[in-house]
């Protein structure tokens, strides 16, 4: 049975969820629930969702023919990414937009035929591109007014800039076989009508997905977002928050000369201008000090020291001292707590309990172009980055930067080969919470003017 009641007197959201930024609705974590008992419940299911397995739920108005006839108002749908146990057809979740993996389906058919060429030949290049096309066109997808598109044809009008349609030309593969994409048109085609969706993790954190046991997810903006774009037309939907600006914050100032400043920024700020907020420390200082410039650069959910420019002629080398590694910095993060989910967690443990734990973590990181802006670790392409650490207490570290990439702390924190603890309230990396409890609490740096060694510190306010 893929359509289940909803055993529940919740009341349902005013709209639809917002599937790329979103607080999980408590119907779908009842739903959730139910899901994770049967994966539980399951051993082949369970196997395979114990290596790490998207799952999600879609909350629909209940039909007549089903939980309604019982005096329920609610039914749910329950989906998961890719294949599960090397299958797509389990009765308990809905089935794929299109089902490729038919042996005697033209798609089996003409993919073991070009198994059979020469791997490196062009034909066999052709053939592959030809295939994967046709695969893309199968994909018939609704939207909520009724309308279909193909995915090529989403693709394209997502994409319907000359400079975007060159870097974007095709969907990646697997492009549709995520959790969102089958549960909306399982419930299009069938006259469901959605309440609220969200997505979920099961199993241990991976080399390639960081990411942990039952927490919830968005949807990925890589291949989903122009999917979802035209599917949840017809819908109300949650406002992108995004687009509703941010609350503003005081910044308090440690240190302050005629040339330059050092900020504290407030955890939940944006340090420079993004695409669409425009409200950050660089804004606010620019109307303070016009011409001034933010020196670094911290993730909008990290605290702590900023050093401003008040002029480019002070800027300039400010940046030369951090493109020569000149500046130092420490960071403390506060860690999650042992793994107690059942799935085993690498952690660096001290050769003597009564000694600080000490070491330097270099992994590798580039941009997870798929899923933006998560990082991920990528040993052959990523680009060289390296923390010292020393553990403070057993749930606190102090962190040392030798390179500045993005999401570096979070990663080499959460990551099995760096830490395997994410920072506490990490939303992308571990389990959102109040804030990230990660706090640039020390700066060294040469004055650009007086030549002075400059050493700010500033305590973590989560610590207090």
């Amino acid at each position: 049975m893929v359509i289940h009641p909803l055993h529940t007197d919740i009341p349902r959201p005013e709209r639809f969820t917002y599937p790329f930024a979103y607080e999980p609705h408590p119907l779908c974590q009842l739903a959730a629930k139910e899901v994770q008992q049967y994966i539980a419940t399951h051993e082949e299911i369970k196997a395979d969702a114990d290596t790490g397995k998207m799952f999600g739920v879609l909350v629909v108005e209940a039909t007549p023919d089903s939980s309604r006839a019982r005096g329920e108002s609610y039914d749910f749908l329950a989906a998961y990414s890719g294949l599960l146990a090397g299958r797509n057809d389990w009765d308990y979740f809905v089935p794929p937009v299109y089902d490729a993996q038919q042996p005697d389906g033209y798609f089996k058919t003409k993919e073991r035929e070009i198994s059979r060429l020469s791997k490196d030949s062009q034909d066999t290049r052709e053939m592959s591109q030809e295939l994967q096309l046709w695969l893309f066109h199968q994909y018939q997808l609704l939207n909520a007014r009724g309308e279909v598109k193909d995915l090529v044809d989403i693709w394209q009008s997502y994409y319907n800039k000359e400079k975007l349609r060159r870097k974007f030309p095709l969907p990646p593969g697997g492009t549709g076989d995520c959790c969102a994409p089958k549960l909306l048109q399982y419930a299009y085609q069938r006259g469901l009508k959605p309440v609220c969706m969200a997505e979920f993790w099961w199993g241990p954190s991976t080399k390639t997905e960081l990411r942990q046991h039952l927490n919830y997810y968005p949807a990925c903006r890589g291949k989903c977002k122009p999917i979802l774009t035209w599917m949840l037309q017809g819908l109300d939907v949650d406002p992108d928050p995004e687009l509703l600006g941010f609350r503003r914050m005081d910044i308090p100032v440690v240190y302050e000369d005629e040339w330059l400043l050092v900020v504290n920024k407030p955890s939940g700020m944006l340090s420079t201008r993004g695409r669409i907020e425009q409200y950050s420390v660089e804004s606010v200082m620019q109307e303070r000090y016009p011409g001034s410039i933010i020196a670094h650069r911290l993730d909008m959910g990290t605290s702590g020291l900023l050093i401003v420019a008040k002029t480019p002629e002070v800027y300039r080398p400010l940046q030369e001292q951090f493109i020569k590694h000149q500046v130092r910095k420490k960071y403390i993060a506060l860690l999650e707590a042992a793994d107690d989910s059942g799935f085993s967690r690498t952690v660096r443990k001290s050769p003597c309990k009564s000694a600080a734990i000490k070491g330097t973590i270099s992994l590798p990181l580039r941009p997870d172009p798929m899923n933006r802006p998560r990082q991920v670790v990528d040993m052959e392409h990523g680009k060289r980055a390296v923390t010292d650490y020393e553990f403070i207490s057993p749930n606190i570290v102090a962190l040392y930067p030798q390179t500045g990439r993005t999401h570096q702390l979070r990663i080499h924190c959460a990551h099995p080969d760096g830490l395997g603890r994410p920072i506490v309230g990490d939303e992308l990396y571990g389990t959102k919470g109040e804030r990230l409890m990660l706090h640039a609490t020390e700066i060294w740096f040469t004055h650009p003017v007086t030549q002075e060694s400059m050493h700010l510190v500033s305590p973590p306010p989560f610590l207090k």
